[in-house]
């Protein structure tokens, strides 16, 4: 087996006397043991646990130390020179906590070491003492690399710090260079849902199979990113090495050692850019950039190419066109020292600090260019200003450059559109959002961001590969206009609603013809309470604060269409046209309109047992369970499922793929599936349960901590169209003057439904429900649907109530008046007949 460092050509810089001399590695692990035979210098040892000694009992902490620096012939390590700084941080248990690793930070810091490699993480990118620690580390000069993670295949698992974008995130490769099925992938989630994740990792390098030192003696070899880590740690000792020491703090730092290992790094032909970063580093192309280094500032990634496929995906796998939303390409902008059609706006940090900053591009294709296909080409530049350095009089400035290279096609047919509703999406962190399927007992938390490109990119690429069209919505539901979309998908979605979003999309349903995409998830109260555990590192009980899904307000969503899901939870297999699926905890549908077409299927109800058995032994009674809805409504279609799992590649036993293409044929285009509408599914009565029976909000959480409405102003994000940026959305308020929208009143400036304005004298419909019982409401349901429908329904009472009571009105005043003059004529016929009998 070939020695790592030769794979990098490590000897060409040890023959040019580069070894890692006087370079100091601090290492965060599990310790080391003193006077080990693998190393010339490991210069301090220290302990940050509650235990009381210092030295590796586990081997990890030693094996990553062997990589980076070890000196025997059968495991070398990269700088063997390098003094190493050994941190321990962890248990032999494996427990470590927030505030021994800030307590370690800070003696690394007074210990002015250069380099910092952890090859640990986490996904709570909110753990702020920890988060604003590493931006101390880094703005004190100590170049910092740290593990991805090891959540690979899934997307949307980068681990935090490596996360960060002042450290070097390190993802793992195999020997044949592809992507180890270990290596977390991105993008990172903290900019979910208004923004754009960023390109993670920055870098990969070899994680399997790696040759380390064992605790005593010997050597032994391991797999993970863990392993990859300390692999580009190694290369970043022996780079630093290579600048005269005393130069390198004027030169070194975290943005321009990422430089040179993302501008020296080999793309690989298969990965993309959320899989392999910049690519494999390559150690010798970092030398020779860094060897004549002068400071500057730079974008990474420095391309954005439509036609560069799989590398630039997703974004190559879906072309811009006019009246999408906009598509946001999310850039860090490293080092601050000390076409016509195309529409775009940027959002940056006006800071940067310590040593990087955000550039995200907005692009929106203008409406001239509906009916353009081809490319557009083009760069953006970006300068950067800086305050004087020590020894200088005059401020510093450099122009960074991004080459874009975009695909353009016609705005496709609205049956091929879809909105994929973003907004209303909770993921861990801030709260304990639970897991979606409760038989998954490794992973207690929802963190992978519930995006389209993150663990729900399996299910984008197939409806890529249909023919599809898929838009994020991260913006209420205010503002997107319903007419461009076929159908709104709403997939296990964790929020509340605003009033002004229940209103307009059961307008919409009604009226426009939007279709309605529901996949909903397990929710019991019983059950989040059973999952209640003590976290030792808060010192706090931490308690679900929803289910898989927040079916109250789910609920609350489909109240106009007269459908509801229910508490259960439950699972089994079942076979439906041939395809086989599993039900993950789910739920059930309990509420729905008579004149719909309803699967039901028997499977276990796991309630009781929650998540405290497995689900597949906790019970053997099987019961029919209503799960699959398909309803014709107004002008619009619904579709309602009870569980997403088959479509999140997190924990997917089967997908259901096949299930959502024939939903979205109904939804868009009105297509229906003989299996689907099957006259044993037809529903003549509707599923009723009384409102005291739904499933209920939890009274003792506090959701407007992790809630985007809870308490919140109703405001469009910079992920909406241009025109309602800022405002409550299409048809609520506008700014620059009144705009209408096709099907659309009016809304002045600065009015809307949070205003205090008399709603009932606006041009806006106003929507009152009508239940079937009324012999009015039934009436106007036969005009508008043809048929009876046994269902509360939204009708337009802007007019049609006036109206209405106006000809009644006109009809009583008639009948009186002609009753009156039937009295009349009696009685001048009376008294003629009588006056003629005298």
């Amino acid at each position: 087996r070939s020695q790592v460092t030769s794979l990098f050509g490590a000897d060409a810089l040890w023959g040019k006397g580069y070894t890692g001399a006087k370079v100091k590695m601090a290492i965060f692990d599990t310790g080391i043991r003193e006077n080990h035979p693998h190393f010339r210098n490991i210069k301090e040892r220290t302990n940050w646990t509650n235990e009381d000694t210092l030295n590796d009992n586990l081997g990890h902490g030693t094996f990553v130390a062997g990589v980076v620096a070890g000196q025997d012939a059968e495991c070398l390590g990269f700088a063997p020179d390098t003094e190493i700084y050994a941190f321990r941080v962890f248990t032999d248990a494996q427990v470590s906590y927030t505030s021994w690793f800030l307590d370690a930070f800070n003696y690394a810091i007074a210990t002015n070491i250069d380099v910092l490699n952890l090859s640990i993480g986490g996904p709570d990118y909110l753990d702020l003492p920890f988060i604003e620690k590493i931006w101390e580390i880094t703005a004190n000069n100590i170049i910092m690399v740290s593990a991805i993670g090891n959540d690979g295949p899934l997307y949307g698992t980068l681990n935090n710090p490596a996360d960060q974008s002042d450290v070097i995130g390190v993802g793992g490769i195999d020997y044949n260079d592809h992507i180890a099925s270990f290596s977390s992938r991105g993008m990172s989630t903290w900019e979910i849902p208004h923004g754009y994740g960023r390109v993670k990792p920055d870098v990969v390098a070899y994680g399997r199979e790696i040759m380390g030192s064992k605790i005593s003696t010997g050597c032994k070899s391991l797999s993970g990113t863990s392993v990859a880590s300390p692999v580009v740690a190694g290369v970043v000792c022996l780079l630093v090495s290579v600048i005269p020491e005393n130069n390198r703090k004027n030169i070194l730092n975290p943005a321009s050692m990422k430089q040179a290992l993302v501008e020296g790094a080999a793309k690989l032909s298969g990965p993309n850019m959320y899989e392999q970063g910049a690519g494999r580093v390559d150690l010798l192309e970092s030398y020779e950039i860094l060897k004549n280094y002068q400071p500057r500032a730079s974008i990474f990634p420095s391309v954005l190419d439509y036609t560069d496929c799989p590398y630039s995906w997703p974004f190559c796998r879906q072309p811009l066109y006019a009246g999408a939303m906009p598509v946001i390409f999310n850039v860090t902008i490293l080092n601050g020292w000390e076409g016509n059609l195309l529409n775009i706006r940027f959002t940056y940090s006006e800071v940067i600090w310590p040593w990087t900053g955000y550039l995200a591009l907005h692009m929106q294709i203008k409406e001239e260019g509906a009916k353009f296909s081809g490319e557009i080409e083009g760069n953006v530049s970006v300068s950067v200003h800086s305050p004087p350095a020590r020894g200088e009089k005059s401020s510093r400035r450099c122009t960074c450059m991004l080459q874009l290279k975009l695909k353009v096609v016609p705005t496709p047919p609205r049956s091929k559109r879809v909105l994929w509703d973003q907004f209303h999406s909770i993921k861990y962190p801030p709260g304990y959002i639970p897991r979606d399927s409760l038989d998954v007992r490794s992973d207690i938390l929802d963190w992978h961001g519930d995006h389209l490109h993150t663990n729900f990119h399996i299910m984008f690429n197939m409806l890529r590969d249909a023919g599809y069209y898929v838009e994020t919505l991260g913006s209420p539901f205010t503002c997107f206009d319903a007419h461009q979309y076929g159908t709104l998908m709403l997939v296990d979605l964790e929020d509340e609603y605003f009033e002004e979003e229940i209103e307009k999309l059961s307008y919409d349903v009604l009226n426009t013809g939007l279709g309605l995409a529901v996949f909903s998830e397990w929710y019991n109260v019983e059950t989040m309470v059973k999952m209640r555990f003590f976290d030792d590192n808060t010192r706090s009980w931490w308690t679900p604060v929803t289910g898989g899904a927040n079916i109250p307000a789910l609920n609350d969503l489909l109240a106009p269409f007269g459908i509801a899901f229910g508490d259960k939870i439950l699972n089994g297999d079942f076979s439906l046209n041939g395809e086989q699926s599993r039900y993950a905890s789910g739920t059930d549908i309990v509420r729905f309109p008579g004149g719909g077409n309803v699967h039901s299927f028997p499977f276990l109800d796991t309630t009781e047992s929650g998540a405290t058995q497995n689900v597949l032994t906790s019970s053997t009674t099987k019961a029919d369970s209503p799960i699959l809805g398909l309803l014709e409504v107004g002008e619009g279609r619904i579709a309602v499922y009870g569980d997403s799992n088959c479509l999140d590649s997190s924990h997917m036993v089967t997908n259901c793929y096949w299930l959502l293409r024939k939903i979205l044929d109904f939804t868009s285009a009105n297509i229906r599936d003989s299996v689907l509408f099957s006259d044993s599914s037809k529903h003549d009565t509707p599923l009723v349960e009384d409102d005291n029976q739904l499933p209920s909000r939890r009274t003792d959480v506090n959701f407007s901590s992790y809630s985007a409405v809870v308490g919140k102003d109703l405001a469009c994000r910079s992920d909406s169209r241009f025109e309602v940026w800022g405002t409550k959305g299409y048809n609520l308020d506008v700014r620059e003057g009144d705009k209408r929208k096709p099907g659309y009143p009016v809304f002045h400036v600065g009015r809307g439904f949070n205003s205090t304005m008399d709603i009932s004298k606006s041009r806006r419909p106003k929507y009152t429900q009508i239940n079937k019982s009324d012999y009015l409401g039934s009436k106007y349901l036969g005009l508008i649907y043809g048929e009876e429908l046994d269902m509360p329904v939204l009708v337009a009472s802007h007019w049609l109530i006036p109206a209405v009571v106006a000809v009644t009105g006109v009809l009583v005043f008639l009948s009186f008046w002609r009753i009156r003059q039937k009295r009349r004529r009696r009685r001048k016929g009376s008294g003629t007949l009588r006056l003629a009998n005298l």
